[in-house]
């Protein structure tokens, strides 16, 4: 059997949620129901602890109670086994809240240390999809790249609203692109371009290394996609991985399937789509499947 890497998940989950506003209103954006019987942070979840990575820390901020009941109450894993999915309160190492998501990591690099992983999973808590991680960090470990970002496709006339990223035949971002009015297309098809799910996999000294840069960049805004990437986009070490990918028990119909659910209508069309709960069923399969 091969043996897995190291690995340290965290989850970027202190989201307000002005956008879903009233369903934010009492809760942090990840705690949103949906489906029933989920959490919007579910779906990141089951696809961390179905790639076996069982050392995950939820980095919460914003009215965190109902995420953190969530969480205790139904994502229970193995402490003797040294395994864990822990809610992480805003640590205020200093007189501030976070202040973008790339500090949220800053002021929790002690978690980094105590750890000590060979790679650090840094996911969002917010999006309905179904991927397979460890897909992606084999993806990481063979491209040699310090940083990897998960890129979505999407047809090349409608990418001017998203983060693009423009990459050569070999994976390697050449330039990392906020909401371009010419997206770049994808080496194997012009017609596409790759968006990034803001999904990433870091090489630990890697993280650790931009991360503190990052905090003592007095212009910096302290944002993973807005200031983390396109540094390492800068120095050359940076890639993108496809997310359509083969995802082991994924179906036709929810293979590729990714949405942000950051608006109401957004969130609505999601539910509409019949893409939820009952395919991917994230938290009792995710469970069932990591024993």
């Amino acid at each position: 059997m091969r043996e897995l890497p190291h690995v340290l998940g965290i989850v970027l989950a202190g989201g307000e949620g002005k956008r879903l506003y009233p369903l934010t209103a009492d809760r942090a954006k990840p705690a949103v129901p949906f489906g029933g019987a989920y959490r919007l942070i579910d779906f990141v979840l089951s696809n961390l602890v179905n790639a076996r990575y069982l050392r995950i820390c939820v980095l919460t901020q914003y009215k965190s109670h109902s995420l953190d009941r969530h969480i205790s109450q139904n994502w229970r894993l193995s402490g003797l086994a040294g395994e864990y999915i822990t809610p992480v309160p805003a640590q205020q190492r200093g007189p501030r809240w976070y202040t973008g998501s790339a500090d949220a990591i800053y002021q929790s690099l002690n978690l980094i240390y105590d750890e000590d992983p060979d790679y650090i999973v840094v996911f969002g808590a917010d999006h309905v999809y179904r991927m397979d991680p460890e897909q992606m960090v084999q993806f990481h470990i063979e491209s040699g790249a310090g940083a990897t970002v998960a890129g979505i496709r999407v047809p090349r006339a409608e990418a001017s609203a998203f983060g693009c990223i423009d990459s050569d035949d070999s994976g390697r971002i050449r330039q990392f692109i906020e909401k371009p009015v010419d997206p770049p297309g994808t080496p194997d098809d012009p017609e596409q371009t790759f968006v990034s799910m803001g999904n990433y996999i870091f090489t630990t000294k890697v993280l650790i290394d931009a991360i503190r840069a990052d905090a003592d960049d007095d212009d910096s805004d302290h944002d993973m996609g807005g200031d983390i990437i396109p540094r390492l986009v800068a120095d050359g070490m940076a890639a993108v991985y496809d997310f359509n990918n083969e995802v082991p028990g994924a179906t036709e119909r929810d293979h590729g399937y990714w949405r942000d659910v950051g608006t109401l209508d957004a969130f609505y069309d999601a539910h509409g789509s019949g893409v939820g709960a009952p395919s991917v069923q994230p938290v009792q399969q995710a469970l069932a499947d990591s024993r």
